[in-house]
């Protein structure tokens, strides 16, 4: 979907990793008193595909590094279901499934229909919005009614959803990787009549809910300081309520390999051709300049290729056709050689939340240009340093920053090197895993603390109205 901050294909990751290991749990307080027992972890997806979404791979590394932390960790999601590592138990909650390839938008069959969600979630398309974050949060609510005292913790991965308001029968803690009202504005200044305008407003209008649901949250998670920042702004939460929990790579995944031979030109990024954020037409733009002085340069695109719209129009009105490869459903071994093989990894966003793709190349050591985009300079670094940096949406300064990559082989080392160093000191998924589990006991503390305050009030109104009646009254009032 458009507000998915990145598209991965076919990825597939370890069963386990060694970070969680070293890392240790995290000290806070839990129901039963002070203590740092394992913790009962329900962690929702309405969307967790692994293979194009960072919602998904979230979900995946951050539930593994969890359970290797020691807690229970059960993953409830929808279609497409999330790929598990080892440890990690999935409960499915499904939806009618509206999107699913090769037949999206589709309308179901009578006996598809189980309630009155359903209903609710195929009048939502029709009628041409989008009803996953809502009908998923309902369907949740009563699943997590029906489970009361199963679960220490609920963390939402980014429904906003009515249903998770009020009690769930835990503490809520949810993740906010950056709001979705960023990507509604950019795809509507990319609209190119009112008619899309329309169309792009309707399909957002979810976003409606997820800010008023928003404001109203305990504990929000985010990933970066510009998330943070955008948050307040966008949604209205109080700053003291959100909290900055970084993620990372699998550092054992993507690591550097002298053994893969560098491929003179290559061009690596990962990237939706179809979704106006990731700014691929601008990489594309850079591309054809850049050919002009090296003309071995090209392009390979993790991500699907889309028939229509400006990213093919660039590559037609350019002549690029043979210059830039999609590839789609590769394994992880073939992905991570493919970041290693490059010369150069690009991250050419208008805006990240976050970018797991720059850590990611990062980590095997690629040199990285990367725009400044939202949290990117978060995760890269500064500019000559760690990574080459431009600003968003600048075709030539793209251009310029990856011919002096492709021209100068000791700064591609020098950036290379100092790229892995940065990710592993600060964005690895074991350090992501102790923050969030280190608020999920501040969440639980805290829920004690209301129940113990209100146990407190309900216990003193009567006394404290009559202390100071006449007993005649006193003896009215009980």
């Amino acid at each position: 979907m458009p507000w998915e901050p990145r598209c991965e294909q076919g990825r597939r990751g370890p069963s386990v990793t060694a970070e969680a290991v070293a890392a240790g749990t995290g000290s806070g307080v839990g129901e039963s008193g002070a203590d740092d027992r394992p913790l009962r972890i329900a962690l929702l997806s309405y969307k967790g595909n692994p293979f194009c979404g960072g919602q998904g791979v979230y979900v995946r590394h951050l539930s593994r590094e969890l359970a290797l932390l020691g807690h229970s960790v059960e993953v409830i999601g929808a279609q497409p279901y999330p790929v598990l590592d080892a440890g990690v138990t999935l409960t499915e909650l499904p939806s009618l499934d509206l999107y699913r390839q090769p037949d999206p938008f589709r309308t179901p069959r009578r006996g598809e229909f189980r309630d009155w969600i359903d209903a609710l979630e195929v009048a939502t398309m029709w009628t041409g919005g989008f009803p996953e974050p809502l009908t998923f949060s309902l369907r949740a609510r009563r699943h997590l009614l029906a489970r009361r005292g199963e679960f220490d913790v609920v963390h939402d991965n980014q429904t906003l959803g009515y249903g998770l308001l009020g009690d769930l029968g835990a503490p809520l803690v949810t993740t906010v990787h950056h709001p979705i009202t960023v990507d509604r504005r950019l795809d509507l200044a990319a609209a190119a009549d009112w008619q899309r305008r329309a169309s792009v407003r309707r399909w957002y209008g979810f976003t409606r809910m997820q800010k008023r649901v928003a404001r109203r949250l305990p504990s929000v998670v985010t990933v970066s300081g510009s998330s943070k920042q955008e948050i307040g702004d966008d949604l209205g939460v109080r700053a003291d309520r959100v909290h900055v929990v970084p993620i990372g790579a699998d550092t054992q995944l993507f690591s550097p390999d002298p053994a893969v031979a560098e491929i003179p030109g290559r061009i690596v990024t990962t990237s939706s051709a179809d979704v106006p954020l990731k700014g691929l037409v601008h990489l594309v733009e850079a591309l054809a300049k850049l050919r002009t002085e090296h003309p071995a340069a090209h392009l390979v695109v993790v991500g699907r290729r889309a028939e229509d719209g400006p990213v093919a129009r660039a590559l037609e009105r350019y002549g690029l056709e043979d210059a830039v490869e999609f590839v789609k459903g590769i394994s992880d071994a073939e992905l991570v050689d493919l970041v290693r093989g490059a010369q150069i990894a690009c991250v050419p966003s208008l805006y990240e939340g976050f970018s797991l793709p720059a850590a990611e190349a990062m980590a095997t050591g690629t040199p990285l240009v990367a725009t400044t985009g939202g949290a990117i300079p978060e995760v890269a670094g500064a500019d000559g340093e760690t990574c080459l940096a431009v600003p968003p949406g600048d075709a030539g300064a793209l251009a310029a920053a990856l011919g002096r990559l492709l021209d100068d082989r000791e700064l591609r080392a020098r950036l290379g090197a100092a790229g892995r160093e940065r990710v592993l000191a600060g964005f690895t998924w074991a350090r992501a895993a102790q923050g969030t589990a280190e608020l999920y006991r501040a969440a639980i503390a805290a829920r004690r603390d209301r129940t113990r305050r209100d146990r407190a009030r309900q216990d003193r109104p009567g006394r404290d109205r009559t202390t100071h009646l006449p007993d005649r009254e006193s003896r009215t009032l009980c």
